[in-house]
């Protein structure tokens, strides 16, 4: 994360006063996110340029900073950077070491530097952010619900790099970070938003989904519409993870009813959602059905996906079913 730190003349007048606690006092051991930046200051004509220097946060509440001393607030730049484009920490033992501490700053910048940190520790020293995962993981919950967008972007990240990184490691604590995810990609904010169901693929793709769908199931009836239809993608894209086995083994009369229950939700982002896991499901039942002769293979009778749907599911929700993944019966055949 780079930030970029921009003052007026006033401020650079009145920057003796700035109280200590405005400094980041964290600054040591941030590896490459200790990264050179140009703090141009207007005064005079002045351009002051100082490179190699530890980024420090400057208060940006007004009402904060006016009440006191009268220096004017600075603008804080933050830049995203991608996983790929993550490179090792310089100092992996100071980072590391005071990684927890910076995590519940009240600094925004050191916050957003350590959840950057823990970015890169994922990625780099898997095993020692292992040890300490489990209090690491209710900070980024909270700063999940910064008000800040930078911080709360960054923790987003923060959760994709540990679902790629642990799997199934972290299913114990992934509720309360779904619920935080589900929350934040229903909010307006486009580039919270995006960032949130990029971290909810990375979790779906990442996590076991025997081991994920029942972390996912109750919020199907949550009240927000927007979180039931996120959820809905998300156990679609879960599903197909199973494979043959995998969805035997947790009943396909369960997942059937999960579809037909999402058909008539609110939103269409759901009852597409729906869809698509519908037609999976009549795919894996067709297929499961088809027996192999010598040189092809026996087209299944659509009455029984029909029968399957009647026996299942209420009238109204099988004739929904059926309606969605009406095909016809000679296209039923394994692997077309």
């Amino acid at each position: 994360m780079v930030v970029k730190v921009k003052m007026s003349g006033k401020a650079l007048r009145d920057l003796n006063v700035i109280p200590a606690s405005g400094l980041d006092k964290n600054s040591d051991g941030k590896g490459n996110l200790t990264k050179p930046y140009i703090e141009n200051i207007n005064g005079n004509g002045l351009d002051l340029q100082k490179k190699n220097t530890p980024i420090f946060s400057v208060p940006t509440n007004k009402a904060d900073v006016l009440g006191t001393n009268g220096v004017e607030p600075g603008i804080a730049e933050v830049e995203y950077i991608e996983s790929e484009n993550l490179v090792d920490l310089l100092d992996v033992d100071a980072s590391f070491n005071t990684l927890l501490a910076r995590l519940d700053s009240k600094d925004w910048v050191s916050v957003c530097e350590a959840l950057n940190n823990v970015r890169q520790l994922s990625i780099y020293h898997e095993d020692k952010l292992l040890e300490i995962l489990g209090s690491v993981i209710p900070l980024i919950v909270k700063s999940l619900k910064s008000p800040r967008s930078a911080v709360c972007k960054t923790a987003i990240m923060a959760s994709a790099d540990i679902f790629k990184a642990y799997n199934d490691k972290v299913v114990d604590s992934v509720d309360p970070l779904l619920v935080q995810l589900l929350l934040k990609s229903s909010q307006d904010k486009r580039f919270v938003c995006e960032a949130a169901v990029a971290a909810l693929i990375a979790m779906t793709t990442s996590v076991s989904p025997m081991l994920l769908l029942p972390k996912l199931l109750p919020n199907l009836t949550n009240k927000n519409p927007r979180i039931r239809a996120k959820a809905s993608m998300c156990i679609s894209r879960s599903v197909p993870r199973l494979g043959m086995e995998g969805i035997k083994a947790y009943g396909i009369d369960k997942l059937i009813q999960i579809a037909a229950s999402q058909l008539s939700d609110q939103l269409p982002e759901s009852r597409e959602a729906a869809r698509t896991l519908a037609m999976e499901l009549q795919t894996f039942y067709v297929n499961s059905q088809v027996s192999p002769s010598e040189d092809s293979l026996e087209l299944v009778d659509a009455d029984s996906w029909e029968a399957f749907c009647h026996a299942k599911l209420t009238p109204l929700s099988a004739q929904a079913i059926l309606r969605v993944t009406s095909t016809p019966k000679e296209t039923l055949v394994l692997g077309c």
